[in-house]
């Protein structure tokens, strides 16, 4: 099979699309002919060896996604036959044209979504309804704070709050708001160096009750600041910074739950439950048209490395896309 392999450390041009051999299913696995994958910024993370694929693999192959249709099954495979299309997480290799999973980390891919679009739902829609709602407990008539609502996460998040009943502020860029105002946010606040702890003070002064942050950094005591008392900060990325000062008194004064959350390196069993979880309450959603992918930009594999720099550019609303 194809592959995008990481063979040492640096920018994109070190990413090889090279031939390797193919994935062997287990018993309890399916191997899925891969039509579409994604480029996510942990993707760029471990490219530049900063967040390795928790599993020895013959070939470092980069991709947390796939979506495609089941090339063969294992065994003792119920759940699925050759030919669904399905779609799913990984710990890694999913920039490839073929992946193995276990039969119950695929999903199905509903009805009303394209072979396209189906690559633009899996890791970020997953990470945002695990961090959101599972981790985090947002309901009807609370409220969440997303950063970077522009991005892969911050789109589904948007999307997965309006459709619970839930209301959500967001962070981005000035030339992401109109974007994010689109998808449904209902409060949109322009990232630092704007003072938006102070807009979204002044629009809720009893700050929120859940806050989702891919940024850190300098965000991490703002987020101290915005959120209710025994509210909770799900960290789910540390685009910003990995060290910065904090006002570490807010913790206990406000009885703050912070959390840090990946779903790279859960046991199995933990990444099963999320996934499931997410395709009883979710997935029905994108039937109905409550939930949809937000696509930016589709490139080939070969491309990928174009992909990965305008990732890095910051220059996408929704999923880069790698049609495989």
């Amino acid at each position: 099979m194809r592959a995008a392999v990481v063979e040492q450390y640096g920018g994109p041009e070190v990413i090889k699309v090279m031939d390797v051999s193919d994935p062997i299913p287990g018993p309890d696995e399916i191997r899925i002919a891969v039509d579409y994958s994604a480029c996510n910024r942990a993707d760029t993370l471990q490219r530049r060896g900063g967040y390795p694929d928790p599993i020895r693999r013959e070939h470092e192959i980069l991709g947390l996604e796939y979506a495609g249709r089941v090339e063969s099954v294992g065994e003792r495979v119920t759940r699925w036959s050759v030919g669904d299309r399905v779609m799913g997480i990984e710990a890694g290799a999913c920039n490839a044209s073929m992946v193995v999973t276990h039969e119950r980390m695929a999903l199905p891919v509903p009805a009303t979504v394209s072979d396209e679009e189906m690559g633009a739902i899996p890791e970020v829609f997953i990470t945002a309804w695990d961090a959101l709602c599972a981790q985090g407990g947002l309901t009807a008539g609370r409220w969440a704070l997303v950063h970077a609502g522009g991005s892969g996460v911050g789109t589904a998040a948007i999307q997965i709050a309006k459709a619970i009943g839930a209301n959500i502020a967001v962070t981005c860029s000035a030339r992401k708001a109109d974007a994010c105002r689109a998808l449904g946010a209902d409060l949109v606040l322009e990232r630092s160096p704007a003072d938006w702890l102070g807009a979204l003070t002044e629009a809720l002064p009893g700050g929120v009750d859940v806050v989702l942050d891919v940024i850190g950094g300098e965000e991490a005591d703002r987020n101290l600041r915005a959120v209710k008392p025994q509210g909770t900060i799900m960290q789910v990325g540390f685009m910003g910074g990995v060290t910065t000062t904090i006002t570490a008194g807010l913790i206990l004064a406000k009885r703050i739950h912070w959390i840090g959350t990946t779903l790279r390196n859960r046991p199995i069993e933990q990444k099963i439950a999320a996934v499931q979880g997410f395709a009883t309450e979710m997935l029905p959603l994108f039937d109905t048209g409550a939930l949809k992918p937000v696509v930016d930009t589709t490139f080939a594999l070969d491309d990928i490395a174009d992909a990965h720099r305008h990732m890095e550019a910051d220059a996408n609303i929704g999923k880069i896309l790698l049609k495989v």
